[in-house]
C-alpha cells in the first residue's frame, strides 16, 4: 500500500491512469505522515505542503517494522531491487 496527503479521488483517478492495482491511502491533514516524521519540511506551497519524503518501511508477518528506504529530497526513489535488496535481509518467520 501506498500513503498520501491527496484526496481518495485524486488518488483513485492517479491509480486508474497509471494501472495501479494495490491500496492508496488518504491521509487527509498529512496526520500519519507527521506520525511517523516523515513529512519534508522543505518543501512548501499550498498543493505540496504535507509531502512526505519518498520512502518505504517493510514490515515483517506479525506488521512489525523491520526496514526503512528513506530518501533526503523528494525527487529521487528507491529501485525495485533496493527493495528487494532489503526485504531479502528480513528474517522470515513462521
Amino acid at each position: 500500500m501506498a500513503i498520501s496527503y491527496d484526496p481518495q479521488p485524486v488518488l483513485a483517478a492517479f491509480a486508474s491512469k497509471r494501472g495501479i492495482t494495490y491500496l492508496l491511502l488518504s491521509d487527509a491533514g498529512s496526520l500519519t505522515i507527521d506520525a511517523y516524521g516523515i513529512r519534508n519540511t522543505e518543501v512548501r506551497g499550498a498543493r505540496i505542503d504535507g509531502i512526505p519524503y519518498p520512502g518505504t518501511f517493510l514490515l515483517d508477518a506479525q506488521g512489525i517494522v523491520r526496514a526503512k528506504l528513506f530518501e533526503d529530497g523528494y525527487k529521487k526513489r528507491h529501485t525495485a531491487q533496493d527493495i528487494v535488496d532489503a526485504a531479502a535481509g528480513i528474517p522470515r518467520t513462521e
